[in-house]
């Protein structure tokens, strides 16, 4: 097994440089021999799938054509979630967008909330404080930590498994109250600004964040314990769901559901934003693409998250979270309330919004379930004249069709858990 670092001092780096490749502890199983009664004749039986979502896990469907409980074909179809998020989008400020974001991917709202602001950033040109970079980096991580366990504990319920479900919720619960005490909010936490954060961390972050990790990654432990060695689940999960290389990445498949085939691609390796390439970590790979892969790969991305937020908290130092611009940060209330400039600027911000330069501008991050992008159009105006969303799952779920077909009906539920869609970013 080779490791990765993070640095962006590696040029052109090589796979056997840069990828640590997941362990199976059982070898591949033999094909299946024909059956003897293929030759019978059969008739199809079509059903619908969804869009309940106890069926689907969000509000999508799939009609199935069935030989038996053999997949013969399926039609997948989104669009049951009208969020419309980039129509609301165009008609708000660039701030006012924020709390949109949340409920994207509503699992880890922050990688999305940073995505935008991120964006909008680079729009206009600013360079944020280094240790709001710092900020931004930990609640992305704890994001991504809780949407792996989110994704994680989903697919072992699917299958059975209730008692790693609680473990995972449980350290998701964990997660959340960390972020609550630095947002106010579990889920739509609405943290990140223009130029900036809300506010600071709180006092005691550090070591609240600390009791967190250990319970956290003991319960990871003990769900570890319960699934990656369990037959039952091995069986079920290996050589279940496989896409190749080739086409998740002529699907445009990003993030865990890439990197479960073998190709090392994370944005935050290969093209660092924030303070990601002054952190080392390793970027886990699958083998074959299968669902096994893809919760190898979870499983191994969260410890990683702990690591790379433990980095943070020591490189980070005192200062400022906000840039220092009143044309685009609100001003403080002291200011708002005594002078006339500041009230003047709180007023011009609220009412007419930060005004951006004309132009066009795309930002991604790496959330948590790969390339979050924003395409952002710009008229000069404190709202945005165009806005569109790149995200993860809308890619992914065009692949669930061959992922699924000439598989059994029992393998789809938990196949769909493993590319861990959310409805909230693939409206369309």
């Amino acid at each position: 097994m080779a490791t990765r670092s993070s640095s962006a001092a590696e040029s052109s780096p090589t796979f056997s440089e840069r990828a640590v490749r997941m362990p199976r502890p059982h070898s591949d199983a033999e094909p299946l021999p024909p059956k003897e009664d293929d030759h019978l004749h059969t008739e199809y039986m079509q059903i619908a799938m969804g869009p309940s979502h106890p069926a689907t896990h969000g509000t999508m469907q799939m009609l199935l054509t069935l030989d038996g409980e053999t997949v013969i074909d399926a039609d997948v179809k989104i669009g049951y979630l009208h969020r419309g998020f980039e129509k609301m989008a165009e008609v708000s400020t660039y701030n006012q967008v924020i709390p949109y974001t949340d409920r994207l991917n509503y699992v880890s709202p922050l990688c999305n909330n940073v995505g935008w602001v991120m964006t909008v950033e680079k729009a206009l040109g600013i360079d944020v404080p280094p240790r709001c970079k710092w900020i931004r980096m930990i609640m992305c991580e704890l994001s991504r930590i809780s949407d792996h366990l989110t994704a994680i504990g989903a697919g072992a319920l699917e299958l059975g498994g209730f008692t790693p479900f609680l473990y995972c919720i449980q350290g998701r619960e964990d997660t959340w109250d960390v972020v609550e005490e630095v947002t106010g909010a579990r889920l739509t936490t609405t943290y990140t600004r223009v130029g900036g954060l809300r506010h600071d961390l709180p006092d005691g972050f550090a070591e609240r964040y600390r009791q967190c990790k250990a319970l956290v990654l003991k319960l990871l432990k003990d769900a570890d314990a319960l699934l990656t060695r369990n037959r039952i689940f091995y069986d079920r999960m290996a050589n279940v769901g496989v896409i190749s290389q080739q086409d998740a990445i002529a699907l445009g498949f990003t993030g865990v559901c890439l990197r479960s085939t073998g190709v090392d691609y994370d944005v935050r390796t290969y093209a660092p934003y924030l303070f990601y390439d002054q952190v080392d970590f390793d970027v886990p790979v699958g083998h074959k693409g299968d669902n096994y892969d893809r919760y190898l790969c979870r499983l191994e991305e969260i410890k990683q998250a702990f690591r790379i937020i433990d980095q943070c908290l020591d490189k980070m130092e005192p200062g400022p979270v906000n840039v220092d611009d009143w044309n685009v940060v609100l001003p403080p209330k002291e200011a708002v309330y005594n002078t006339i400039e500041g009230m003047i600027a709180h007023f011009k911000i609220i009412m007419e919004g930060t005004k951006v330069p004309p132009g066009e501008v795309y930002g991604y991050i790496e959330g948590g379930n790969g390339e979050l992008g924003f395409y952002l159009v710009s008229d000069g105006s404190g709202r945005p004249w165009r806005v569109k969303v790149r995200p993860p799952c809308f890619a992914v779920m065009q692949g669930l069709r061959q992922m699924i077909v000439g598989g059994n009906l029992a393998d789809i539920v938990p196949t769909f858990d493993t590319l861990n869609m959310i409805g909230g970013e693939i409206d369309r």
